[in-house]
C-alpha cells in the first residue's frame, strides 16, 4: 500500500494530534518546565500534554505548584493549538508565508473543522483566528484588570487574568490559581465573565462566523445558516435545563442555606463549565448522585461542531430528538425551521451517539477492572470517563490516584474526543469498495 493512499485527510489529523501531544509532552518533561526541586514522571507529562492539547484539563497534579513559567508558556501554547485546531494555526503560518494554500492543506481543514465543502474554507480559518485571538485579548484585558482586585501587582494581575481568559475560551479547564475558580466562588463577576467566555468558545465556529457577518455588515437580506440555528438553539436549552435540574437537585442539599441569587449563579456556572468548560467553583464530590448524573449527562452532550469542545456534540443531539420526534408523528423525513435534515446526517447522528456510548462503556468497564481494589466509587470512574471523552475536565479527584493503564484509557478518550468521533471513524475505516452486486431484502424485527 502506498503511502499516500494509506495517509487520509482523516488519519493525517488524527496523526497530527497524535504528535503535538508527544512533542508538548517532551516540552512539559523538560527540567526547565518544572519549578525548581519539582520533578515529575513522563507518563505525568504525556497525560498533560494529552489533556492540554485536547482541551480537557484533567490534571494529575497540581499545576501551579509543579511548571515554571517556561512550563505554564509550553501548557499555554498546548491549550491554544488545542482549542483551535492543527490545521488553523497551519494555516495560519502558510499565510504569513505568504503561499497559497493548496488543495491538500484544505482538505484537512475541512476534516480539522469538520466542514463538509471546500467553499469559504481559508476565509473561515482567518476568522476563527482573527475571532478566537480577539476575544481572547478583550477577556484577558478585562479579567486582568478586574483581578487588580485580588492580587499583589498588575503582572500578576494580567498573568492569571490572561491564562484565565484563555482557559476559558477554549474550554481547557486548566488554572494557574491552584484552586480553579473556587476563590471567587462569591464573585458573579468573574463567574458571568467565565460563563460568556466558555460559551463563546463552545457554541462552535461558524456561529461566531455568521453573527460577526450579520453585526458588522447589517444586511436586512442576512439570512443564518440551518446549522447555526440548531446548534444555538440546542446548546442554550441544554443549558438551561443543566441549571433547573442542578436546582432541583441540589436547593435542599449543597445549596440549602444560601441565598437565591448565589443558588442561581452556582447552578448557571455548574450547567456551563459541565457542557466541555472544566473550571470549577466547588468541590464536585459536595454534590448528589443526582448532580452528578447531571453533569455526567451535560459533559457526553458537549458543545457545538467545530467548536473547542468535545462530546457527541449538540447537533448530534438535536438531529436525534427531531428524527424520534417525527417517527412518533408518522413521518419518514425530519423537519425543522423550514428545512429537511439530510438523511446521511440521520445515519451520521446515530453512528456517533451509539459508538460514544459504546466507547463510553467499555472504557468505565476498562477502569473498574484496571483499579480492582475497590478504593474508587462507580460514580466517581463515570464521572471522569465522561469529563475524559466530553473533553470537559471536570473531575471528583481521583485522576492522579489512578493507576498508569486508567490513565492511558483516559488519554485514549481525550484523544478521540478532540480530533471527534466522526473524523475518527473515518480514519480507521477501510477503503471504501463498490459491490457489482445485491443481495435480496428481507426485513427483520426490530425493537
Amino acid at each position: 500500500m502506498k503511502l499516500t493512499t494509506f495517509l487520509s485527510p482523516f488519519r493525517i489529523i488524527v496523526i497530527s494530534y497524535i504528535l503535538a501531544m508527544f512533542v508538548f509532552s517532551i516540552l512539559l518533561f523538560l527540567p526547565f518546565s518544572t519549578q525548581s526541586g519539582v520533578s515529575i514522571s513522563y507518563s505525568d507529562a504525556l497525560f498533560t500534554a494529552v489533556s492540554a492539547v485536547s482541551v480537557t484539563g484533567l490534571t494529575v497534579f497540581n499545576v501551579s505548584e509543579t511548571f515554571s513559567g517556561i512550563g505554564i508558556f509550553f501548557l499555554a501554547l498546548a491549550i491554544q493549538l488545542g482549542g483551535i485546531g492543527v490545521m488553523t494555526l497551519g494555516t495560519f503560518i502558510w499565510m504569513i508565508l505568504g503561499r497559497k494554500i493548496p488543495l491538500s492543506q484544505r482538505m484537512l481543514i475541512m476534516v480539522d473543522q469538520n466542514q463538509i465543502s471546500f467553499s469559504g474554507l481559508v476565509k473561515l480559518m482567518r476568522g476563527i483566528l482573527s475571532v478566537a485571538l480577539g476575544i481572547e485579548l478583550i477577556g484577558a484585558f478585562i479579567l486582568g484588570t478586574y483581578y487588580l482586585n485580588y492580587f499583589d501587582t498588575a503582572a500578576e494581575a494580567y498573568y492569571q487574568g490572561a491564562f484565565g481568559a484563555l482557559s476559558a475560551f477554549t474550554n481547557a479547564g486548566f488554572d494557574i490559581t491552584g484552586q480553579s475558580l473556587v476563590p471567587f466562588a462569591d464573585d458573579y463577576f468573574v463567574q458571568l465573565l467565565t460563563i460568556l467566555l466558555i460559551f463563546a468558545g463552545a457554541i462552535g465556529f461558524p456561529v461566531l462566523m455568521e453573527l460577526r457577518e450579520y453585526f458588522s455588515k447589517n444586511n436586512p437580506q442576512f439570512r443564518f445558516s440551518l446549522f447555526t440555528k440548531i446548534t444555538t438553539t440546542t446548546y442554550f436549552i441544554v443549558f438551561l435545563i443543566g441549571v433547573v435540574g442542578l436546582w432541583l437537585t441540589e436547593f435542599q442539599n449543597y445549596y440549602s442555606g444560601m441565598p437565591w441569587h448565589q443558588q442561581l449563579f452556582f447552578s448557571m456556572f455548574n450547567s456551563a463549565t459541565a457542557r466541555s468548560g472544566g473550571l470549577s467553583i466547588m468541590e464536585m464530590s459536595d454534590l448528589t448522585l443526582a448532580s452528578l448524573l447531571l453533569l455526567s449527562g451535560l459533559m457526553i452532550i458537549g458543545a457545538s461542531p467545530s467548536s473547542v469542545g468535545g462530546g457527541i456534540r449538540t447537533t448530534t443531539l438535536a438531529v436525534m430528538f427531531l428524527t424520534i420526534r417525527s417517527f412518533a408523528q408518522g413521518r419518514s423525513d425530519v423537519k425543522v425551521f423550514g428545512r429537511e435534515v439530510h438523511p446521511e446526517d440521520r445515519q451520521k447522528a446515530f453512528i456517533v451517539l451509539s459508538v460514544f456510548a459504546i466507547g463510553l462503556f467499555g472504557a468505565i468497564i476498562l477502569i473498574s477492572a484496571f483499579e480492582h481494589s475497590g478504593q474508587f466509587e462507580l460514580m466517581a470512574i463515570i464521572f471522569e470517563a465522561s469529563s475524559a471523552f466530553g473533553t470537559c475536565g471536570l473531575s471528583m479527584g481521583i485522576t492522579g490516584d489512578l493507576s498508569l493503564p486508567s490513565q492511558i484509557t483516559l488519554m485514549f478518550l481525550m484523544l478521540v474526543g478532540r480530533v471527534g468521533l466522526v473524523a475518527f471513524l473515518f480514519s480507521i475505516r477501510g477503503k471504501e469498495k463498490s459491490t457489482h452486486y445485491k443481495f435480496p431484502t428481507e426485513r427483520i424485527i426490530i425493537g
